[in-house]
């Protein structure tokens, strides 16, 4: 028989009257019918996380605890000097299963443009990736996302960022890892672009990872369209949202009917929120409402 002592008894009294207020988990984190999974990206809760109000090794617990959603998307700058630290990364796998909060991905950035005109530097940042291929491996993850910078023109760029994601992903396919691009900025946020990237490295442990928010000045949709033919995770970007809880920026009824309707994804769509306006927590959950009333309007 579990004691409580008085301070127990009133603590989880308010938490039941509470308990309505509280995010429940994702409607469709198990529903293998339904048109699509939610994860969260780590940099949702870049705020917290750079402030010191949120430690790494509590990412699965917040997602899952006050987000409701189980599946988590890790950002390597939040561990950046433990990706050979397997007791680091066995707290990570512990903490995480503990909860029944799967391992999906870890984003890479600060390794190197993969793309680099120095044949050099280009082979540095393919090298400086390594590390991280072996730490999602051990982590259980099925990707690391990675950025396909050049500091070279369209066609030019296109042959050296193919040539870095190239050996890359030739490096990542005995350890059963994806190495998938994001639309992050520079020529990567050209969607016809980026497809012609993927069309050269021609691998099939080499995708995208299509972002909603990310095109800049390129038609956001028009991209997306491009890059779910090499999708192996989708990002929905967030910002603000309207009284009726859409975001006023993206159409996401429009999006994922690109996503799921025509290019026929099922797989895990990323949480990224970026907002002001909403504490971070409450704008994860808005986006996450969000994705469940676009899932139940395909269903």
């Amino acid at each position: 028989m579990t004691h409580f002592d008085r301070r127990s008894f009133l603590k989880l009294s308010a938490a039941a009257a509470g308990a309505f207020a509280l995010p429940t988990a994702s409607l469709f984190a198990d529903d293998a019918k339904a048109p699509f999974k939610i994860s969260l990206a780590q940099w949702s809760l870049h705020k917290a996380l750079k402030g010191n109000k949120l430690d790494n090794l509590d990412f699965a617990k917040v997602a899952k605890e006050e987000c409701g959603i189980e599946a988590i998307e890790y950002v390597n700058q939040f561990f950046a000097n433990k990706a050979k630290d397997e007791k680091y990364l066995g707290e990570m796998i512990t903490r995480s299963d503990d909860l029944g909060v799967k391992r999906l991905l870890i984003m890479i950035d600060g390794e190197g443009p993969l793309g680099a005109s120095d044949d050099a530097k280009r082979t540095q940042a393919v090298e400086n990736h390594y590390k991280w291929v072996e730490a999602a491996k051990f982590l259980g993850c099925h990707s690391i996302r990675v950025n396909a910078q050049t500091d070279a023109k369209y066609e030019e760029g296109q042959k050296l960022a193919a040539d870095g994601l190239r050996r890359l992903s030739e490096f990542a396919k005995p350890y059963d890892i994806n190495v998938i691009v994001e639309n992050h900025g520079g020529l990567s946020s050209n969607g016809e672009w980026l497809a012609g990237v993927m069309k050269t490295v021609d691998l099939p442990n080499c995708g995208t990872l299509p972002d909603f928010g990310n095109f800049h000045d390129y038609d956001r949709y028009k991209g997306v369209d491009e890059t779910m033919p090499f999708a192996k995770a989708v990002s929905a970007k967030s910002h603000d949202f309207d009284a009726d809880g859409n975001e006023t920026r993206t159409d996401y009824f429009k999006m994922m009917e690109i996503v799921v309707k025509k290019h026929g994804y099922h797989g895990y769509v990323g949480v990224e929120y970026e907002g002001s306006k909403l504490p971070e927590v409450e704008g994860i959950v808005a986006t996450r409402k969000l994705l469940e009333r676009c899932a139940e309007k395909l269903g």
